[in-house]
């Protein structure tokens, strides 16, 4: 029986997302490029999509680094 598909906060969060500190480092770099100002709409929608899906990988690992905390 074929397992259950993915939601975008699984798939972000899977053993192929990146480490917390590289999800932090793309975050921190798209932030920068969309505070430029030069960036057309569509790059920046993208851009956007991307950094909410960091964001949610970052959230997963501290989620888990805090749950080992209390363990």
């Amino acid at each position: 029986m074929p397992s259950a598909p993915k939601t975008s906060a699984q798939a972000t969060t899977g053993k192929d997302a990146p480490s917390f500190e590289e999800a932090l480092q793309k975050l921190e770099s798209i932030v920068d490029a969309m505070e430029g100002g030069d960036l057309p709409l569509d790059t920046l929608l993208a851009r956007f999509e991307e950094g909410v899906k960091l964001v949610k990988v970052c959230q997963s690992r501290l989620g888990e680094a805090e749950l080992k905390i209390q363990k």
